[in-house]
């Protein structure tokens, strides 16, 4: 869930991230949706962003679902926490989890957006989408979160945080972001003169993710490129990248830790999960979207993260 969540509400509006498409929603990829499930969510209708933002989304949604058909159960969430409003129909947000079965690696996948229409006008826009395994494996988890608050500028999280602590286990760090060349990925970005670094304001957030994290704030300039094209463009084809070295090098990596050593990792991952739902949500649903749904939401969140 929106790892910024905190920290993007309880900053002032101005600090604020104010040929053939390569993520086309093509017809291939809404069939293997339906597929997948046969009244597809709220979720994969991303109605409020831009449409290579859109594309974006779905076709990396898709690519993880595909690829782990064979691990993931059905979605149990029921209608009302699928998608959700306040009563005056000013904020609007999708929630989408599916669990995987036990002899699997993965633990859940996790998905939403979220649409907030801002005091000052115009609104705020947030996707994200995340991958957990669980204690018997200790390769890192994925997460994307794209944050828009104009039509020309957002905040681009993308990493694999890690579950072990870096200076411990220098093979860690090796195997994961070393061999793997992650970092190449944030410097492809970084060579764009509309991508800046972005530094969150949480201590906590800087804390949790990898060192070869991307936290960028994009802003599109008069002359140069849309949003719409860098994201085509330009963070399209790095999240797919990232994306497919989370596949083949941690979700399907078949690296496994031994009983002592899951108790220590699943104590780590339940103090993260924890902490998710303190900083980033639990004060700021009810708030958003009143008690009843937040307690919805909140609890099903609470479920799949079984803490």
């Amino acid at each position: 869930m929106a790892v910024l969540f905190r920290h993007i509400f309880q900053s002032p509006p101005s600090a604020l991230p104010s040929s053939r498409p390569l993520f086309l929603c093509s017809s291939s990829s809404a069939s293997a949706s339906s597929s997948m499930d046969p009244h597809p969510s709220k979720f994969m209708e991303f109605p409020y962003v831009s449409t290579p933002h859109k594309n974006l989304m779905v076709h990396l949604v898709s690519t993880v679902e595909t690829r782990l058909a064979s691990h993931l159960l059905p979605s149990t969430l029921p209608p009302d926490v699928q998608y959700y409003h306040n009563e005056t129909s000013t904020n609007h947000a999708a929630l989408h989890i599916r669990s995987a079965l036990p002899s699997s690696p993965i633990d859940f996948i996790l998905g939403s957006w979220l649409h907030c229409q801002l005091p000052t006008g115009g609104a705020l826009d947030i996707t994200s989408f995340s991958s957990y395994l669980n204690s018997s494996t200790d390769a890192p988890n994925f997460l994307l979160e794209l944050i828009q608050s104009s039509p020309t500028s957002l905040v681009l999280i993308l990493d694999l945080p890690p579950r072990k602590d870096l200076v411990l286990h220098p093979d860690y760090l090796k195997t994961f972001y070393e061999d793997t060349k992650l970092d190449t990925s944030r410097q492809k970005l970084e060579k764009l003169a509309e991508v800046k670094p972005y530094f969150s304001s949480s201590l906590y957030i800087r804390s949790v993710v990898s060192p070869t994290a991307i936290l960028v704030r994009v802003n599109a300039v008069e002359g140069g490129l849309s949003l719409e094209e860098i994201i085509e463009n330009h963070v399209g084809p790095v999240a797919e990248e990232v994306l497919g070295i989370w596949l083949e090098q941690c979700a399907f990596g078949k690296r496994q830790v031994g009983e002592n050593e899951r108790a220590e990792l699943k104590k780590r991952d339940d103090l993260v999960k924890k902490k998710t739902i303190e900083i980033d949500l639990g004060s700021n649903f009810p708030r958003l979207f009143g008690p009843d749904a937040a307690d919805r939401v909140l609890g099903a969140i609470r479920q799949a993260y079984r803490v």
